[in-house]
This record gives structure tokens, sequence and C-alpha cells, in this order.
């Protein structure tokens, strides 16, 4: 089913379970625009919330993901040059809470699926889902430095989760160019795979997470975000709350009886 997001800029198909979400701006490397920013907020949100959704993936049309933020516009040079201190700081944070913050907070899983370049804010957009999926020609750079900012949309935060402080400062202090296979190496991707091929086995991926046991795999996502900074009685604590949930629900149930008859569950989110 393919869904009206408002702007040529951002398409979204919802297939098998999967929200497939294509930031398309190939002529400027996906760059975020202000109607493609808006609209891929307004699908995160939506497609979160979706019942019909079990998965979301994003990804770039052409050879890249996301270049980041309109170098062009800025220096001033944009609408927002004309700002307060006070206004802009404002502007920022809600820009920030409704993108990559919306999309850490989605309870579903999040595929990042990287024809090409992840640059500054658009590399943010790919640390803010759970998994990261490269082609081979594929790179990732932090690019802020390079500008002269020091990085926004929640990169420093997401960075140091991935890759762990020393890379992440690395990272983010030289805006070193990563290409694919270091970048797997590091953490940075989870998985690298030819450029022919990375769209199908994205959404193969996608589509193996949208049919799982989604009650589950919201406490998952709970317990991991939670393993940051609770200590270990508090995990084991709600880790005991969240398992007796599931193990009361539908899809418990049948993954159970499917193992016992060997064949493949069929959940339904219940």
């Amino acid at each position: 089913m393919e869904i009206d997001t408002g702007t040529n800029e951002l398409l979204c198909v919802v297939k098998d379970g999967v929200a497939l979400i294509t930031l398309n701006r190939p002529e400027a490397r996906n760059a975020m625009s202000p109607d493609l920013t808006q609209a891929l907020r307004d699908q995160i949100k939506a497609r979160g919330d979706d019942p019909d959704v079990g998965a979301l993936l994003i990804t770039g049309a052409g050879t890249a993901f996301c270049s980041g933020g309109d170098v062009k516009g800025m220096g001033g040079r944009g609408p927002r040059g004309q700002m307060s201190y006070e206004e802009r700081l404002s502007d920022l944070r809600w820009r920030q809470m409704h993108l990559t913050g919306a999309l850490v907070a989605v309870r579903k899983p999040t595929i990042a699926a990287l024809p090409g370049a992840a640059a500054g804010a658009g590399l943010a957009i790919a640390l803010a889902c759970d998994i990261r999926i490269a082609a081979r020609s594929a790179f990732a750079t932090t690019g802020y430095a390079r500008i002269g900012l020091s990085g926004d949309y929640g990169i420093a935060w997401l960075m140091t989760r991935t890759v762990g402080p020393m890379r992440a400062r690395e990272l983010m202090l030289t805006s070193e160019k990563v290409d694919a296979e270091r970048a797997e190496r590091i953490g940075l991707f989870n998985r690298v795979v030819e450029d022919t091929t990375l769209q199908d086995e994205a959404f193969a991926f996608a589509r193996s997470l949208a049919d799982g046991p989604r009650i589950a795999l919201r406490h998952m996502k709970d317990n991991l975000d939670e393993a940051m900074h609770i200590d270990y009685a508090t995990a084991h604590y709600r880790e005991a709350e969240r398992l007796v949930s599931a193990s009361r629900s539908a899809d418990h149930k049948e993954a159970v009886q499917a193992f016992v008859e060997k064949r493949k569950p069929k959940f339904t989110g219940k």
C-alpha cells in the first residue's frame, strides 16, 4: 500500500508488515530539506503507531542514504539565519525531538539500509535505527568538524552507544570518512552486502522482524534501552516483569505450539 506523504521528497510503502520509507532527493544526495524532514517526522510517528506495521525500513534513493543538512543554507544564509538565538535553539530542539528522538522511541524494529553516504544528521538518522545494513560502496562521516559545527540530532549520544567512547571521539573530532568494511569492523554498521542486493536483503531482514513476536520485540527494546543506565538488580527486576507479561501473550503460546509441531510460528501481535 502506497502512503501519501504530502511530498515527492519522501516515499512510503507498506508491504508485508514493513513500512519502507525512502528519502527521495537523489539529486541532492537526499539532503534534509524542510519538506523531506517534516514528512519523515510524520511517517515515523504514523508508521510507529500503525498496527499493520511491524518494522520500519528507512533508505535513500540513488547512491546516498542522507548527506545531512543543506550546507548551502547554513552560515546565516537560510531562513533560520534571521531567528534570534532563543528562537533558533527552541526550533532545533523541537526538530531533533520529533525526528531522531521519535525514531529512537519507536517500539518496533527499525532498520536503515544505506546505499551510499550517511553524513552528519543523515548518519544520526541511521544511528537512531536499531540495525544498519550498508552497501559495500557506502560510507559514513560525522562531517560536523568540516563545517565548523559541533553536532546535532543526538549524534554524539548515539555514536557513543554504538561504537563506544573511544571511537566516537575519533569519528566526531576528525570527521573521518569511514568505508563500509571498516564501519562494520568497528560496529558502526551491522552488515555489509553487495550494492546490487542491498534493497532486497534489507527488506527481507525487515520482513523477518515484522513477522516476529511484536510484544516480545517491544519488551526487548525496552530492556536494551534501559541496560545502558540502570543497575544489574534493576535490570533483573524489569526483565522479569516483561518476560512474565510476554509469557501471557498469544504469540508466546503460538511459538511454543509451533516448536512442538516443528513448524514456523504465525504471530499476530497479541
